[in-house]
């Protein structure tokens, strides 16, 4: 069975990795750089931000992932020799207004959350500001750096045999006998038995080509990059509205925006201002380092953060691997293997219907 994706972001880059692994010859196409949009640009957190608050669609393809990702970090590793630096750092939730709704979350789901205040809390994250207010702590949540979990997803492929061809923009699709049986290209034309669509924020743009207009849609994100030591900081923090990142080396993540701007990915001085803020108050110490990156990336939106995976109803041989919104890393490998398993006709890891797209 041959299969092109187009995009090469890391849920096109595991989706090939998954129908490769079960046999068939897969062809990805990539309008960029392999892994340069929201895939480079997230944050790398492996848990929905406060996961109580999405459906319950959201949480079963992350709790699947969750349990994936150490051996499959460390598989990727050994494959394509760049180690994704899956680590777990636990996560602090700064806002419990609504510690009844997680509490049951985390009970029918069987995650262990905790309430932690006063000296817990200081305990936990030594670096984090004074505050008299409870906190909520997930101690099972770990990361992973996400540029790096990219190159050994790539590196990996290549390894496996998948033909990748980066600088190839899809223009539309083709079409036989009342299916897909490929895409037209900057490159000419590539025959399928089967086409996967995974272009994150574009994937609503090659769609409307086919006069199809599902509810996916860029959201501008912008994050920040500081020099940090080592030490100073050891938890994933996550306030009202932005997150803290250490990584193993000291450098330490800020964000996120939520912006409207359609495909706009520029930076602005105002976000600059607005995450170094959020940053300082949240934990001091990071205003004696220096900001080294300033960067945004355009997130696939979707209405209630639920992906669209599955063939689509109206294009048969048309399979939607889209939509992930904030959370595409720690749901990309469930993700990957539901839709590898739609594509093989295999039992699937979970219930398909709640990500089915529709007409």
């Amino acid at each position: 069975m041959k299969i092109v994706i187009i995009g090469g972001g890391l849920i096109g880059l595991l989706t090939a990795y998954e129908l490769a692994r079960g046999g068939a010859t897969v062809q990805l196409l990539e309008r960029g750089r392999i892994g340069r949009e929201s895939s480079w640009a997230g944050g790398g957190i492996l848990s929905p931000l406060y996961p109580w608050r999405y459906p319950d669609g959201v949480t079963a393809l992350a709790r699947w992932s969750q349990a994936v990702y150490p051996p499959l970090a460390a598989e990727l590793c050994a494959a394509g020799g760049v180690d994704p630096e899956w680590t777990g750092s636990g996560m602090l939730m700064l806002d419990a207004s609504d510690l009844a709704a997680a509490e049951a979350w985390a009970r029918r789901f069987d995650y262990r959350l905790e309430v932690l205040a006063g000296e817990a809390l200081r305990r936990c994250e030594p670096a984090l500001a004074a505050t008299a207010a409870p906190a909520l702590w997930m101690a099972g949540v770990a990361q992973v750096r996400n540029p790096r979990l990219v190159q050994a997803a790539h590196r990996s492929l290549l390894r496996q045999g998948v033909a990748v061809e980066e600088e190839c923009a899809v223009g539309d699709l083709l079409l036989r006998a009342g299916r897909v049986a490929g895409v037209r290209t900057s490159r000419g034309e590539f025959a399928a038995d089967a086409v996967v669509l995974a272009a994150g924020a574009w994937s609503g743009e090659l769609l409307a080509v086919q006069g199809i207009r599902p509810a996916i849609r860029p959201v501008r994100g912008q994050m920040l990059l500081f020099q940090g030591a080592p030490g100073t900081l050891s938890r994933i923090i996550l306030g009202a509205r932005h997150y803290i990142i250490p990584r193993r080396d000291g450098r330490v993540l800020v964000g996120s925006t939520m912006e409207e701007v359609g495909f706009d990915a520029s930076t602005t001085a105002a976000a600059r201002e607005e995450l170094r803020e959020a940053a300082f108050r949240l934990v001091p110490a990071l205003a004696d380092f220096a900001l080294e990156r300033h960067w945004a990336g355009l997130r696939p939106g979707s209405p209630s953060g639920v992906p669209y995976i599955g063939e689509h109803p109206q294009l048969a041989g048309l399979f939607i691997n889209s939509g992930h919104f904030r959370n595409g890393v720690v749901m990309a490998p469930a993700s990957a293997r539901l839709l590898a398993d739609l594509v093989l006709g295999r039992e699937p890891i979970l219930d398909p219907a709640p990500y089915a797209p529709q007409a």
